[in-house]
This record gives C-alpha cells, sequence and structure tokens, in this order.
C-alpha cells in the first residue's frame, strides 16, 4: 500500500477550514461565521474593531473609546460585548477600568475564510 498524503480540496493552508469561496459550508460553520460578520455589520462596532486594533501597544481602555461616539457608555459597552461574544475582541478589567485588544486569531481566521484558493492575503485590495 503507498504511504502517500491525501489532500482534502477546499480547505485553508493550516488545512482545518474550507474557505468560504473553495467549499460550501455547513450549517454549524455557517451560523458561526454569521454571528462574526453580524457583529461586524454595524459602523459603530466596526470603528470600536479599528480602534482597538490600531491602538499602539495593542490595548486601549473603554475609557478612551467612549467619547469618541457620540453615544451613551451603556450603548458602547452593548457593542463591545458583541465584539467579545463573536470572538474579536477580549479584555480584562484592571480597578475601575476595562481595557480591550485584538484577538488576531479570529481576524486572521476570517481573513483566510474570504480569500480565493490559491491567492495570497493581502493588507489592501488592489484598485
Amino acid at each position: 500500500m503507498s504511504k502517500q498524503e491525501l489532500v482534502v480540496l477546499g480547505q485553508d493552508e493550516s488545512g482545518c477550514c474550507p474557505t468560504l469561496l473553495a467549499a460550501p459550508l455547513d450549517e454549524g460553520r455557517a451560523v458561526e461565521l454569521a454571528r462574526v460578520f453580524k457583529a461586524l455589520g454595524d459602523p459603530v462596532r466596526l470603528r470600536l474593531l479599528s480602534m482597538i486594533a490600531s491602538r499602539e501597544g495593542g490595548e486601549i481602555c473603554v475609557c478612551d473609546l467612549t467619547p469618541a461616539f457620540d453615544l451613551s457608555q451603556p450603548t458602547i459597552s452593548h457593542h463591545l460585548k458583541l465584539l467579545r461574544q463573536a470572538g474579536l475582541i477580549d479584555c480584562e478589567r484592571r480597578g475601575t477600568w476595562v481595557f480591550y485588544w485584538l484577538q488576531p486569531e479570529m481576524t486572521d481566521k476570517l481573513a483566510g475564510i474570504l480569500t480565493r484558493p490559491g491567492q495570497p492575503a493581502t493588507a489592501e485590495a488592489s484598485s
């Protein structure tokens, strides 16, 4: 018998998950991805994610996020909660303040899922 490696088509480079463009999603995976895309489907949450991800040092205090919006603190907290539940960010309470940081594994996973098979992921779309 030959000891050839079996190649599973429609998987990303790490071999763990099919890309969105290479194979149909199963129901569980579609539900998981829909939750993440729903969290990203709001302009306030996109801005919050961008502010968190682009912060020098990799984390930001909620006290620095809230003034950037014309929204109440509970509304900002709700948006941050949805981003946390989607696995895009995480946080830690330090005294009276909560600090947030990006979960790069999730954004890398999204980038891999949306990359066309055989095409490298790019930081910016070509114009």
